[in-house]
């Protein structure tokens, strides 16, 4: 019997703000344990939470780039459970009335669908040490959103795709920088399997713990094998949570899964409802930004870049808008494609050179003036001093030579220097030329237009 999975994603997004979710305490990452906090971040007695408007609005955002129903209104409700790392004992959170509803996520060749999105406060962070444990509440009370996905990947590939697909759109708008190693994006993941065919779903398994979007794909992979396995031997699946342990490749149950009953969710007595405006709605949806799949889909149009060209610059919002500065600046679109692509990519966060920096040494290059061997040279050296093409090119003297007279008196020294090239070339072996081309760019320093130098070789030897 074949077996299929069915997974669905709970993804956890801190949203890029100043301040924490209800009261003015920085989000600042890496600070001192336990310096970001006040009363009400930490639960004392008596206090009383303000919402964040900024957090609301981002949400918001969220859910139009997503193509979600943004309700007119939602509230907010109190999830209750006795935890180290919550100092209130609860968590204000949305319940039955979030802020957004439906939508989707468009991988390649398919819509992933989503279920909701609500927000609410982050938790602080436990460490755990050898002998003792400890709470950094720094984290505690960040405005967090809630993207739940629907049932509707099949693969570990599909759910990769998607948290790849999601986290452009919400870097692109400006929601989050979705550093998971800061824990900005988090995922856990509910999984199942069933015979092929059948409608029904399996009993699901949440597995938490996993800190990249290559640690989920492995997380499932290794559970949806584990399940199969199972099932197969004719093991009644359990509802629970499982932990991730990346280093050893598997999952191991942590504790039974809570229902929603579990948390005893009330209404939120200290906060009003949210109500959405048409006109903030409106003031809202023009700031939504064009969206990565119609940006791929417009670089392939107007700057006749093939699909991966364009798949790979518009993975990352800020590359992307470096190649368009480029680019407007160029009159060589897919050169600056190729520089961005294979020499900037990796060290990006470290680039000193300007967009219009770059569309300027691809002006020397296609205009003849150094050659791309010189090219490398002058861009390794605008990458340490941030200094414009022209100004090094000038510093260093590297100048091509194309004056064809000058290029004609080093290719005939070379040609009376290496008579046994000359030999095999008109002998028939069209190689030789290369060794010539190379003693004509030797005596040039490098300087010599290559191109000029085999054409002029190519008649002088068929002379």
């Amino acid at each position: 019997m074949e077996y299929e999975a069915v997974i669905g994603l709970e993804v956890h997004v801190q949203l890029k703000t100043q301040s924490k979710m209800f009261c003015g305490c920085a989000t600042a990452f890496g600070a001192e344990p336990n310096t970001l906090v006040c009363p009400v971040c930490l639960g004392y007695p008596g206090v009383l939470p303000v919402m964040n408007e900024e957090a609301v609005r981002k949400t918001i955002l969220s859910g139009l780039m997503l193509g979600c129903e943004i309700a007119r209104f939602s509230k907010w409700d109190r999830k209750n459970y006795f935890y180290p790392d919550m100092p209130k004992n609860y968590q204000i959170s949305q319940y039955d009335l979030p802020l957004c509803i439906g939508g989707a996520v468009a991988i390649p060749g398919k819509k992933l669908g989503i279920t909701r999105i609500h927000l609410e406060e982050d938790v602080a962070k436990s460490f755990h040490y050898e002998t003792t444990s400890g709470v950094d509440f720094n984290r505690a009370g960040t405005p967090l959103m809630e993207i739940v996905s629907e049932p509707d990947m099949r693969t570990t590939e599909e759910a990769f795709a998607y948290l790849t697909a999601l986290k452009e759109v919400l870097i692109g708008g400006g929601v989050s920088d979705c550093d998971m190693e800061k824990g900005q994006l988090r995922c856990d993941a509910n999984v199942s399997v069933r015979p092929v065919g059948q409608k029904a779903f399996g009993e699901k398994i949440e597995i938490k713990n996993m800190n990249s979007i290559s640690g989920v794909r492995r997380a499932l992979a290794y559970e949806i094998q584990r399940q199969i396995a199972a099932a197969k031997r004719g093991e009644k699946m359990v509802q629970e949570t499982r932990r991730w342990d990346d280093e050893a490749g598997v999952t191991s149950v942590m504790r039974t899964k809570e229902h929603a009953h579990d948390y005893r969710y009330f209404p939120e007595p200290d906060l009003m409802p949210v109500v959405v405006s048409e006109a903030w709605l409106a003031e809202i949806r023009s700031a939504v930004p064009e969206l990565p799949e119609a940006k791929r889909k417009r670089f392939v149009e107007q700057y006749g870049l093939p699909e991966y060209d364009a798949e790979v610059l518009v993975a990352d919002a800020a590359v992307a808008a470096y190649y368009e500065q480029a680019a407007a600046g160029s009159k060589n679109p897919k050169a600056i494609s190729n520089w961005v692509m294979t020499e900037l990519l990796g060290k990006f966060a470290d680039n000193k050179i300007a967009p219009l920096q770059l569309a300027e040494l691809v002006a020397a290059i296609d205009g003849g003036q150094i050659s791309g061997k010189m090219a490398k040279d002058v861009f390794a050296e605008m990458f340490a001093t941030g200094k414009g093409a022209t100004v090094i090119i000038k510093e260093k003297g590297l100048v091509q030579v194309s004056d064809a007279g000058a290029l004609e008196v080093l290719a005939e020294q070379a040609i009376a220097a290496n008579p046994k090239s000359v030999a095999d070339y008109r002998a028939g072996n069209a190689s030789a030329i290369n060794f010539l081309k190379g003693q004509v760019m030797k005596l040039s320093k490098g300087k010599a237009n290559p191109q000029l130098v085999g054409e002029i070789l190519a008649r002088k030897l068929q002379a």
